[in-house]
């Protein structure tokens, strides 16, 4: 298994649309690229963690590949606006693919620069190392409710 982590604004559509994909094993929802290891969606809201709600995903690299995950990243929201997604403003809804590996790193980078052209410079999708990532807990709860 491999794993993506990626933020295209409130997590919870993106999760949905993503767990529907062929080769997607588990998804979950959280935070990542913030100050610190551990936040709530109460701390995020605040604009003062950087924390971005992120989609983790679990794929079969078999089934599906980094590239396509990330193409779908781009079709499942507007990487043009900055910090907002619909009716969701702040930081932590931002455009943003956190790579766990320099192979992950060059596919976004060479993806992003495509997505950038085709939409005349205007893309501001960021690339970040992964950072801080933690599971949102009122998934978990929600995750640990539907399982018993």
């Amino acid at each position: 298994m491999e794993i993506a982590v990626l933020a295209l604004g409130c997590f919870w559509g993106p999760e949905q649309k993503f767990g529907r994909i062929d080769g997607i094993i588990r998804t979950e929802v959280g935070y990542c690229g913030g100050k610190s290891e551990k936040t709530n969606y109460k701390e995020v809201c605040t604009g003062t963690t950087d924390h971005a709600e992120v989609v983790k995903l679990e794929y079969d690299e078999n089934t599906i590949s980094y590239e396509n995950i990330i193409k779908y990243f781009f079709e499942f929201h507007d990487p043009t606006t900055l910090n907002s997604q619909g009716p969701d403003f702040g930081t932590q809804y931002r455009s943003e693919i956190f790579y766990l590996n320099e192979k992950q790193k060059l596919i976004a980078e060479k993806l992003i620069n495509e997505e950038n052209q085709k939409l005349n410079g205007k893309v501001v999708t960021k690339l970040s190392a992964l950072k801080n990532y933690c599971v949102a807990e009122e998934y978990h709860q929600k995750y640990l409710e539907k399982k018993y």
